[in-house]
């Protein structure tokens, strides 16, 4: 896939209705922690919970597609307002069509964010592939947008920045953060 002038990703980034997120690698920093008791933990970052939450103000779609099944997963999906959450996925390519089937978005209307190999297909048939700015070699090759912060740490806030700037909708955004409703916005 040949990087886009920064015009042809805009205009990718324009269509966006929904963004498709894998787990490990970009909305945590792939580390897993065990417990005693094997028990699995995931960090996710505030900022990209944040950024979810200002996509679905916009109106754009959030789904998750994952090779691991966590019930940490569902609780953070939960708490950002996600209801399509596909876990345990090998195929997702296959995963991702099924998502848009459901959603009634065509693949030139998705933006897919994935960090490794698992996640080539679903970024071969995204209308806007992207990945984290810590994800290997072979897989930055082969998106059209790269974030500048690394999974877990930003990369999917900056892709909502991406995104909402296409769409014009970034400044009122901003504005309507600045300027709150009574009883303020929550953080995400």
């Amino acid at each position: 896939m040949a990087k886009l002038t920064a015009s042809a990703l805009a205009r990718r980034a324009a269509r966006v209705r929904l963004v498709a997120l894998d787990v490990d690698g970009v909305l945590t920093d792939g580390r897993l922690y065990f417990g005693p008791q094997g028990e699995a933990l995931k960090a996710f970052d505030v900022r990209d919970g944040y950024g979810i939450r200002l996509l679905r103000e916009a109106g754009i779609e959030v789904a998750i597609i994952t090779g691991r099944s966590s019930p940490i997963v569902d609780a953070r999906a939960r708490d950002l307002g996600i209801t399509r959450v596909l876990q345990g996925q090998r195929d997702k390519r296959s995963s991702l069509a099924a998502v848009l089937a459901d959603a009634g978005v065509r693949a030139l209307e998705c933006a897919y964010m994935g960090d490794d190999w698992p996640d080539l297909g679903a970024l071969d048939s995204a209308g806007l592939a992207a990945t984290v700015a810590d994800a290997p070699p072979d897989v930055r090759r082969r998106v059209h947008w790269v974030a500048p912060s690394p999974g877990g740490r930003g990369a999917v806030r900056d892709l909502a920045r991406l995104v909402l700037r296409a769409q014009g909708r970034l400044d009122g955004l901003l504005q309507a953060a600045v300027s709150p409703p009574p009883g303020g916005a929550e953080n995400g």
